[in-house]
Parts: structure tokens; C-alpha cells; sequence
């Protein structure tokens, strides 16, 4: 295949430039169907003209369909676009830069999506379908599995489409109070819900402080015994966000925020702060999982996108515990620049 895309590159430059053109539209009508034209091109932010010409490519090889409520994929289409994303991970020599991400991060396995999740919302969805498929990789029978909360979480959730009902689903960490949908409590009982199995829930917030959690766990036998259901995860699925945006979500502190900025923190995750290369330098107290907990878990799966990402994403993966990275090119093109530039 690589050998193929080298001479396709020589010889039909401009063929590769229409397969990509045709895979971007058949994903976006994947994850929007049934759509609209109309909707499909402001979606793109093309001409509507341009999307009608392709689409109806796209018809007439089969691989979509019209009705009345909009454009979607056949089942054709449908089995053509795993064979198409691996093409286009090729064609961006993507293997070869997850193979040294793996390797400088000291991780596992890296999985990168093709596009830029900040600019595009169908490479968002693809970043939850990827998840989702190396959770079903490393999930088995009667495991815990921890999942924290944001809008990366919600798209893992919604992308699961497999059952495992001995499955036990428990949240990461406390809640940010942030909208329901996205609050680890829920983002579990979805996943749960989706494998077929059980999940428990954590009904106290971030911040709360430890004197606070410690007479609440000795007061609160059910909660106590989620916490520690929580500290025995077999797997984790986790964000990872920028310092001071999370910070400013969790209601820290102004001052704080200015503090934790001072002391160089760009990414956060767990409710831990880090600094480049990977230093841990301010914790927001919670019972569940920090980032010092990971050795005693038995797969860790951090999900994150977006050149913006880039530092925060390269802080956490720094302090170790990280397994397997899942995350776009934007991000991983900026993460391989900052390594090379900064040596580390």
C-alpha cells in the first residue's frame, strides 16, 4: 500500500487530492445522516454547488443515498470507510509518526485521526469511535472500568457499539458541575448502559476539601465503597484539558489560576496540574483516581485532539501511567515539533 501511495503521488497527484475530498464528505454524512445538502456544505464551509456534484458521485458509485430526510451512507459505503481511513493514514504517513510518538511518549500504542478536531466536528466523533474500538480491544469479563467526564467522554460513550454485560462502569473523579450530559456520573451510566452492564455512581463534586472527604467516606458506607471500586479499575478512559481552561471549570480560584499558571502548568487531567516535561504541580482534591494511582491500573486510555492540546497533552503523557494515546494529526504534527524543538 505505502508503495502504491508513493507512485500515486509521482504519477495522479491530483487523484489523491479527490479520494481525500470524497472520504471527508462520506464521514461527514456518516456522522450527520440523513442530511441535507444545504446543511452538508455549510457544514464543510464549501459551496453548496461543489457538495452537489460530489454527493452525487458518491450516489452513483452507490456508496450514499437520497431520501427525504437528507443524504445517508449505504451499507456500502458504510464497509468502504475503515479501508479508506487506513488509505488516508498511509497517504499522511501516520503509522510512521504513532510508531515514534509511541516511543518518545514511552506508551503503548498511539492511535492518530486524520484531520484537526478544533477545526472539524467529524474528526471529533472519529476520536470517540477510536476510543470506543481500543476499549473493546482491552475490555474483558468482569472488569471495572473508570471513565472521566468532558465532551471527549460523551463522544467514547456514544460510539460504543458492542455489549459486554459483566461490565462494571464507575466515574474517574467527582463532577465539575459542569452541563449533565458531560459530568463523568452520566458519561458512565451511558457507557454502562451501552456495554449492557452495571455502573455505579459518585455523587460528590470536585474541590471539596480532604477534612470534607474524609468524614463523608467515614459517614457513607455506599460511597466509600465506590471509591475504592474506582481505585481497582481494570481500565481507565480519561481527557485531558488545558490548565487554565479546567482550572476555570473546576472554580478555582482566580488567584489560584494565576499560581498554577506561575508555576508552568499547561495540561490537566484528574484534577492534576502539569508542567513540561511532565511534572505534577498542583492537585484539586476529590475522591477517585490521580494521576500517582495509575501504576495500579491495568490500562490507561487518554483521549484528546486539537493543536491547542499539544503542550497539555505532552505535560500529562510526561508524568507517566499512560498507556495508550488516542488523539488527531493537528495534535500529534504539534506534540512531534515541540518534542524535536525542545529535546525532550
Amino acid at each position: 500500500m505505502e508503495r502504491f501511495i508513493q507512485l500515486q503521488r509521482k504519477l495522479a497527484p491530483e487523484l489523491i487530492q479527490t479520494i481525500e475530498a470524497r472520504y471527508n464528505l462520506l464521514r461527514h454524512i456518516q456522522h450527520a445522516q440523513p442530511i441535507g445538502r444545504r446543511a452538508l456544505a455549510a457544514m464543510l464551509d464549501v459551496g453548496e454547488r461543489g457538495v452537489r456534484a460530489q454527493v452525487d458521485w458518491l450516489k452513483n458509485a452507490g456508496l450514499v443515498e437520497f431520501s427525504q430526510l437528507g443524504i445517508s451512507v449505504t451499507a456500502e459505503g458504510q464497509a468502504l470507510l475503515p479501508d479508506l481511513a487506513e488509505y488516508v493514514r498511509l497517504l499522511h504517513d501516520l503509522v510512521g509518526l504513532e510508531d515514534e510518538l509511541a516511543e518518545r511518549l514511552n506508551l503503548k500504542k498511539v492511535v492518530i485521526i486524520p484531520g484537526d478536531s478544533e477545526a472539524d466536528i467529524a474528526v471529533r466523533r472519529e476520536l470517540g469511535r477510536a476510543a470506543a474500538g481500543v476499549l473493546g480491544e482491552y475490555l474483558g469479563d468482569n472488569m471495572i472500568v473508570a471513565v472521566s467526564g468532558g465532551s471527549t467522554m460523551a463522544k467514547v460513550a456514544a460510539a460504543i457499539h458492542f455489549t459486554l454485560p459483566t461490565t462494571t462502569v464507575v466515574p474517574a473523579r467527582g463532577g465539575l458541575g459542569e452541563i449533565v450530559e458531560y459530568q463523568a456520573n452520566t458519561i458512565a451510566a451511558v457507557m454502562a448502559n451501552k456495554l449492557g452492564g452495571r455502573y455505579r455512581l459518585l455523587h460528590i463534586p470536585d474541590g471539596v476539601n480532604e477534612e470534607t472527604l474524609e468524614a463523608i467516606l467515614a459517614g457513607d458506607a455506599n460511597l466509600k465503597a465506590v471509591a475504592d471500586m474506582i481505585k481497582e479499575a481494570d481500565i481507565l478512559v480519561h481527557g485531558i484539558g488545558e490548565a487554565a481552561e479546567m482550572a476555570g471549570r473546576r472554580g478555582v480560584a482566580a488567584s489560584t489560576i494565576a499560581e498554577i499558571e506561575q508555576a508552568g502548568a499547561v495540561g490537566e487531567a484528574l484534577g492534576q496540574y502539569c508542567a513540561l516535561p511532565g511534572k505534577v504541580v498542583y492537585v484539586t482534591s476529590s475522591i477517585g483516581l490521580r494521576l500517582d494511582d495509575l501504576a495500579g491500573i491495568g490500562t490507561v486510555i487518554a483521549v484528546a485532539g486539537g493543536k491547542a492540546k499539544a503542550k497539555a497533552i505532552l505535560a500529562v503523557a510526561g508524568t507517566g501511567g499512560q498507556d495508550v494515546l488516542i488523539t488527531d494529526e493537528a495534535a500529534a504534527k504539534a506534540i512531534q515539533l515541540l518534542i524535536n524543538t525542545n529535546n525532550f
